[in-house]
């Protein structure tokens, strides 16, 4: 049984209705992390969301390189989505990992100039969790600076995995995808185009 004031109306829906009466709006932060797949393509959704909007939307990629000419790239690019890499591919096969890390850099310094100038509504920085993790990219300095100077109404859409707790604290929604069942893992069929890419 909900619980209801004394006009009969739930606490649950009371506070929806409190919610819509004051038309608060901000820029969201959302982390898209965990060992599960759909973090960029949720992401990527949100982009295509956005643009149905009419909003200015950017996806940075800090993995992939910007020659990547994956489905959703190419589906973006058409939709007037502004989509770039910075990356060397997947680190696990980084033949160079200090290029690797001078890449994630870069990247950073695009996106804070992006972020800086409010260039997009909505800015997705896919895989961004990496950088991080790797120590190539301050936790700290980077929360610290996203802090300081996020426009109040961009949202900001980070994903990858090992989201760190600053980050995720200063999120104000987090989505953790777990993994259940992979047909790689469990029937050896490997990514297939339209689905992985």
């Amino acid at each position: 049984m909900t619980p209801t004031d004394e006009g009969g109306v739930s606490e649950a829906e009371a506070y929806r209705r409190d919610v819509r009466k004051a038309k608060r709006r901000k820029g969201l932060v959302i982390v898209n992390t965990g060992e599960g797949k759909g973090k960029t393509t949720a992401a990527f959704g949100m982009a295509f969301r956005a643009r149905g909007r009419k909003m200015r939307v950017g996806v940075l990629q800090f993995i992939k390189p910007d020659t990547a000419n994956f489905g959703e790239i190419r589906a973006a690019r058409d939709a007037g989505i502004h989509v770039e890499g910075s990356g060397d591919g997947w680190t696990w096969k980084s033949k160079d990992l200090d290029e690797s890390a001078a890449l994630a850099v870069a990247g950073w310094e695009r996106a804070r100039e992006y972020i800086e100038a409010h260039r997009f509504d909505l800015l997705v920085l896919d895989e961004f969790t990496y950088p991080l993790h790797y120590g190539w990219l301050d936790v700290d300095e980077a929360v610290a600076w996203l802090r300081e100077h996020k426009p109040e109404l961009m949202h900001l859409v980070i994903t990858g995995r090992y989201a760190p707790a600053q980050l995720v604290e200063y999120a104000d929604l987090v989505t953790e995808m777990s993994l259940v069942k992979h047909p790689f893992r469990e029937q050896g069929i490997r990514a297939q185009p339209g689905i992985e890419f």
